[in-house]
């Protein structure tokens, strides 16, 4: 039988060098171990990077073909897109349990022991070494670059404690303590925000790169180290607390660029994914509408003059607005001692903590001040929404004819006015809701059969979707919004006395 054939928990009773000679055990490099198991993985149709959504067709195949050519990767992409959970995902596909020879320091293979223990401990024990087994989600590393890391943290150096209690002179290999690069050997090691580490240590990188030789305040020590890098970064254009070195970049074989999700549907995907939904937010519930809002935020944003594009809008921005959305209706079921409750679009107000420590902006941005900033992407993706769900309004005033909006606005235009607080009842806002003269009557033309909560969200969106398309005027208020009727100057009464009422 194969080493590879034999089940985990047999492997795992091998405990010395002979008996793993007698398993058919042969060393392979890291690099070709993740090439073998990802042809498995596809050959048998099975999935590699297990949600994550969004990438099927551009970053995933990308990485799939830089790991079947034996590739360093780096992931190229703005904060917010997988970029390390794509680098973490990698470790599914490494064997599941992998030999070293026990109290290796660096992970040494039985056959071909690297570290000057290792290569003392055959020696000397020969068939008899012992062997220890090592776990796949113990053998990936990950560092974040920062302006503080030294040669000596990725690399290694002399450890003069070391030297004095073992009585060694500094040109003794043993007197070497060795960083994370040579203790990820025979795994992944991950650096993360590569652009972020200092020149000086990134040429540091280069001959490991390329020659797998490292050295050590003057010791010259030929290490192959067998390991599967995996670097990300942020566009340079965007960083400018440092770029990457142009040796090091041509030294990573591929370079895979990663993107924002591409639809609201994918959006929506990685959100329900990743959001911590507490037990008792599980009464709550959400419409669609309400779903397709929060990611609308944030691709609202992307496009804002108002927010810099250069540092991109975390995924980690309609995650947050997901849970505070719930936590907003609970805060308000909790006041009112009920069981459960719908989503509001009302509730919005308390996805702007969110999106105000979440977005970069631009002077004009700052001017404006991120609370307003805030305010107006909620609005924003309100106005885009409601198209989807209900005409235009300014598509029916130029049309001149049947306008569904107009007992609404007309009523708005009597002197009536509506005070949404946040923390109303469902009773109490049932009853506002229903006190608006053709709200229902809309609700009920464009989108028969729904419940009558869901019902309600759809006379309150509609409310805000006026409000966007500047049919009713939307005032905020310290505890809710207010709505009342338009000033003459922003458009006139007149303009729907005069239309057809066919």
């Amino acid at each position: 039988m194969n080493y590879q054939d034999i089940p985990s928990d047999k492997l795992t009773k091998i405990h010395t060098l002979g008996e793993l000679k007698a398993s058919g055990y042969q060393p392979r490099s890291v690099k070709q171990e993740l090439r073998d198991n990802l042809i498995h993985r596809l050959q048998s149709k099975e999935s590699v990077f297990e949600g994550i959504w969004g990438y099927e067709e551009s970053v995933i195949p990308d990485t799939e073909r830089a790991i079947l050519s034996m590739h360093n990767i780096i992931f190229l992409g703005l904060r917010g897109q997988a970029k390390t959970k794509m680098a973490r995902m990698m470790v599914e596909l490494l064997d599941e349990y992998i030999p070293i020879i026990e109290g290796a320091e660096l992970s040494d293979d039985p056959l071909q022991p690297l570290s000057y223990y290792g290569k003392v401990t055959v020696e000397e024990h020969g068939d008899k070494t012992p062997i220890a087994w090592v776990h796949r989600s113990e053998r990936y590393t990950e560092k974040l670059a920062t302006p503080d890391v030294s040669v000596a943290d990725l690399i290694g150096d002399t450890d003069p404690i070391k030297a004095a209690s073992l009585k060694l002179p500094y040109s003794d290999e043993r007197v070497i303590h060795y960083g994370l690069v040579p203790r990820s050997h025979r795994g992944i090691f991950v650096i993360n925000e590569l652009p972020d580490l200092q020149a000086r240590i990134q040429v540091a990188l280069f001959n490991i790169l390329q020659e797998g030789d490292i050295q050590i305040r003057g010791f010259r020590v030929r290490l192959p180290l067998d390991i599967q890098f995996v670097f990300t970064a942020n566009p340079e254009d965007y960083t400018n607390r440092g770029s990457i070195v142009t040796p090091l970049k041509d030294r990573i074989d591929s370079q895979i660029i990663t993107h924002y999700p591409r639809s609201i549907e994918i959006s929506r995907k990685i959100t329900e994914q990743e959001a911590q939904v507490k037990e008792p937010q599980e009464k709550i519930s959400l419409t669609s509408i309400a779903k397709d809002l929060v990611e609308q935020i944030a691709f609202e944003a992307r496009e804002s003059e108002y927010v810099d594009e250069k540092s991109g809008i975390s995924a980690r921005l309609t995650i947050s607005a997901y849970e505070n959305l719930l936590s907003s209706a609970e805060r308000r079921m909790l006041i009112n001692n009920e069981k459960n409750t719908l989503i509001r679009v009302s509730d919005f107000v308390g996805v702007i903590p969110s999106i105000t420590g979440k977005v970069e902006l631009v002077y004009e941005g700052e001017q404006e001040g991120p609370g307003i900033v805030a305010h107006n992407l909620v609005g924003k993706a309100i106005r885009t929404q409601f198209v989807e769900y209900f005409p235009n309004p300014e598509d029916k005033r130029k049309q001149k004819e049947r306008n569904p909006y107009r007992k609404i606005v007309n009523w708005f235009g009597e002197g009536n006015e509506v005070d949404l607080l946040n923390d109303l009842s469902d009773s109490q806002y049932k009853k506002l809701i229903k006190s608006v003269p053709g709200l229902q009557d809309l609700v009920e033309e464009y989108h028969k059969g729904l419940r009558e909560a869901e019902k309600l969200f759809m006379m309150e969106f509609a409310l805000h979707g006026l409000a966007e398309y500047s049919q009713l005027s939307k005032k905020q208020l310290t505890s809710g919004t207010q709505f009342k009727d338009l000033l003459s100057s922003m458009f006139s009464m007149s303009d729907y006395d005069d239309e057809d009422d066919d």
